[in-house]
């Protein structure tokens, strides 16, 4: 049996010059995560954020075209300055993501892997994802920036 998920995925990583717990308290911290979360030109209202493990995250990513989403989320799994394991719910648009914070040449090398319920979903949504995924990362890596 296969348990690959190579074709489900999307996966990145950036290196961030801080270590990995300032750079996981701009995950920990709601107003530093609502500076920086998503790619450019968009901004999230956040309504729920229970940062521990099972906890909600309900947001509306506000789009640079004025186009609202709504965003439902459960904080799977919560480890310090370590992992963060995040189920972004959804019938539509459903997967898995986590993110690793691994200490490294004095810096953190963060890694962002996410896991979509199908090769077919994954495949449609790609030409977005990875260059939103990518953007993503450069805020979280100037908000950091900005905080140090």
């Amino acid at each position: 049996m296969n348990d690959s998920t190579a074709d489900r995925e999307c996966v990145h990583s950036r290196h961030v010059d801080a270590p990995p717990d300032q750079v996981f308290g701009a995950f920990a911290a709601p107003e530093r995560l609502a500076r920086w979360w998503g790619p450019n030109g968009f901004s999230s209202t956040f309504e729920i954020f229970e940062f521990r493990p099972g906890g909600r995250w309900e947001f509306v990513m506000h789009g640079p075209d004025g186009a609202d989403y709504a965003n439902q989320c459960i904080l799977r799994e919560i480890v310090p300055a370590e992992r963060l394991v995040i189920d972004h719910l959804g019938d539509f648009h459903h997967f898995l993501l986590t993110i690793t914070l691994d200490a490294c040449d004095g810096g953190t090398q963060v890694g962002w892997r996410q896991v979509f319920d199908t090769p077919e979903h994954r495949d449609e949504i790609a030409s977005f994802v990875q260059p939103a995924n990518e953007q993503n990362l450069d805020r979280l890596a100037a908000e950091v920036r900005r905080i140090a």
